[in-house]
């Protein structure tokens, strides 16, 4: 909803500004001191302030009167405070968002010429905390040398060893990213490694980090870090095993910002004082970001769909739920239709922001029995009205990791109700991505016939991919692409 008419409405009904007396009304000035800084402070002034993710400060009157006008923009269209998560079924936790009448009220104070009041009746600033936003880590952990990113080019992406030592196994509660250039880090997602394959090739690459990362040096998934990401907590009870010996994998992706940075992470560990009662795992649909739903997207289709069904084999509790795609992004949806045919909303996501991705946790756990249908459906906005869109004019834009490709899901995370079903939750699962990895092949090898390339097209396109896959995703990248493409025209 919009609120493009708000201040009229405020000065209709005088919201938050009359005052009765006996037979009339006196219209009472709005100030920032006793009006406006409440709000700010409340809502604003936790990430605009120094150090932190905002662009620029909040914390008095100077910083907010000059930013008036601007400020009124982003909260009537919603785009601030940044919160892009809706259920109409279920409450999120750390939900942000103004009321209609605060709107109003900053809408009516920014017309009548933003008066800044008494100084003695504003409140004091909230303690914030400073540094680390889940405590002081049981463990602080960093890359070993920065890693110089040039001015301007394609995405990287590159991974990063930080050796542990631990002499047991651990569990892990929290995991706080901390990139040192925001600007350039896109996202970073968190890898075990136990072989010591991951260290060797981190030695022999004579640039910080290395490039291409085998299955076999994922030992283990630990979570990531996106941009717009908040730390949280997992769930008591649950942790991710962190195996004693482990080295940490920090996979994270570069956008080059127009100079030259060098970046040095630094990562917070968090650890369960004890082993997990239970595990957990998640369903996305798509599955892969979609990687294997043939997501291929015209120029100029302002709502290209992709849509995926799971039908939940057990009883479930979920707790959290996130999102993922890249410029085009328009819509993210998630239900879930119960057995008896009643519809659950689990996520809408109206207006997706490429950067503010959020991961959401449920305030109470939320029970799906099964039989529970979950239905994950992304739309893309490739058509020039849409203001994100990189390309001018649009162009024909098909999945890939770089920012400029596409992707997307939405994935639910969730526990077995009863744990001893886990097993079979998490083989359904799999089965699910395989199901829909043989789709895809048979999908590209129809495609293939039709263009009269058949038998063995299929082969053909696995030793290209084979051979200019420099990163072992199992998908060309639009670069890896360009290279195939010069290197076969030869």
């Amino acid at each position: 909803m919009k609120f493009k008419n708000i201040r009229y409405l405020a000065l209709v009904f005088g919201i938050g500004a009359s005052v009765q007396g006996e037979g009339a009304s006196t219209k009472q000035t709005i100030t920032f001191s006793e009006h406006i800084a409440p709000i700010v402070f409340e809502n604003c002034t936790s990430c605009h302030r120094p150090n932190e993710a905002a662009p620029f400060s909040l914390m008095n009157y100077r910083d907010v009167q000059k930013r008036g006008e601007l400020i009124i923009t982003v909260i009537e269209d919603q785009y601030m405070p940044p919160w892009h998560a809706r259920s109409k079924d279920y409450e999120f936790q750390g939900h942000r968002g103004l009321s209609e009448k605060e709107i109003a009220l900053i809408g009516e104070w920014v017309d009548s010429g933003m008066a800044e009041g008494d100084l003695s009746k504003v409140p004091a600033l909230p303690k914030f905390t400073e540094g680390w936003q889940l405590g002081v880590p049981d463990l602080v952990i960093s890359m070993k040398d920065g890693y110089p990113l040039y001015a301007e080019g394609p995405d990287i992406y590159r991974n990063f060893v930080i050796p542990l030592d631990l002499d047991e196994d651990r569990w892990i509660q929290a995991i706080e990213f901390r990139p040192g250039k925001r600007s350039i880090v896109h996202h970073s997602l968190f890898y075990y490694d136990t072989t010591g394959e991951a260290r060797k090739r981190d030695a022999e690459d004579p640039v910080p980090g290395f490039k291409r990362m085998a299955s076999a040096e994922k030992s283990g998934s630990i979570g990531g870090w996106a941009v717009g990401g908040i730390p949280r907590k997992l769930p008591d009870g649950l942790a991710y095993h962190l195996p004693k010996g482990s080295d940490i994998i920090l996979s994270t992706h570069f956008h080059p910002s127009g100079k030259e940075e060098t970046e040095l992470s630094i990562v917070g560990l968090y650890f369960s004082k004890e082993p997990p009662k239970q595990r957990f795992t998640g369903i996305q649909l798509p599955p892969a970001f979609g990687a294997l739903a043939g997501v291929n997207i015209p120029a100029g289709e302002s709502n290209y769909t992709k849509k995926d069904s799971f039908v939940l084999p057990v009883d479930v509790k979920a707790f959290g739920i996130s999102s993922h795609a890249h410029y085009l992004g328009k819509r993210m949806k998630m239900t879930a239709t119960l057995p008896d045919g009643e519809l659950k909303e689990l996520l809408t996501i109206d207006d997706w922001d490429f950067s503010w991705q959020e991961q959401y946790r449920y305030e109470d756990y939320v029970f799906l029995p099964a039989g529970t249908r979950l239905d994950g459906e992304v739309v893309w906005d490739n058509s020039e009205d849409n203001i994100n869109n990189p390309n001018t004019p649009p162009k024909r834009v098909a999945w890939g990791r770089e920012s400029d490709d596409e992707m997307g899901s939405v994935t639910l995370q969730m526990v077995a109700a009863n744990p001893s079903e886990f097993g079979r939750l998490r083989k359904e699962i799999r089965n699910h991505t395989a199901e829909a990895s043989r789709k895809a092949r048979a999908a590209r090898f129809s495609r293939g016939r039709q263009a009269g390339q058949e038998g063995n097209r299929g082969e053909i396109l696995k030793r290209i991919v084979d051979r200019f896959d420099k990163d072992g995703d199992g998908i060309l990248s639009t670069a890896e692409r360009e290279t195939a493409r010069k290197a076969l025209d030869r």
